[in-house]
């Protein structure tokens, strides 16, 4: 079971190469990891973006198939710009790249979370998202 979470954890981190420094890419995951915890856990926050109209592009996450995208407006609306603005500061980022990281970050971190095509159980996902900081702040 550790393996499948390590592997999984390696994964995210390993997609998150691109534009942002190592740093802020692990400050923008710490961030999303605060808001799940925050918000209830990722089931939560699933809901919170299907009730905000993303529905389809949460069950793309979710499932087997392709993620479809989402723009950093969108995920501004579905979470709120105070959600937003809490997670550019603790990237040390501003607003705007955080949407645009986030919409980027979000759909793989899900989509790696549910690797069966369904939100696993909330210990699962506990133990994930567990696992994937103890790897961004080692």
């Amino acid at each position: 079971m550790m393996s499948l979470l390590d592997q999984l954890a390696g994964q995210v981190l390993g997609s998150l190469g691109g534009q942002q420094g190592e740093a802020q890419q692990g400050n923008l995951l710490s961030g999303v990891m605060a808001m799940i915890d925050n918000a209830g856990g990722v089931p939560a926050v699933l809901e919170k973006l299907k009730q905000s109209g993303l529905a389809d592009q949460v069950m793309s996450w979710v499932g087997t198939g392709a993620n479809q995208a989402i723009s950093g407006g969108q995920l501004e609306d579905a979470l709120g710009a105070d959600q937003l603005r809490q997670i550019a500061g603790q990237a040390g980022i501003d607003p705007q790249q955080a949407a645009s990281g986030l919409a980027g970050l979000l759909p793989q971190i899900i989509d790696q979370l549910t690797p069966h095509g369904e939100v696993p159980a909330d210990g699962l996902l506990a133990q994930g998202l567990n696992l994937l900081k103890a790897r961004i702040s080692a």
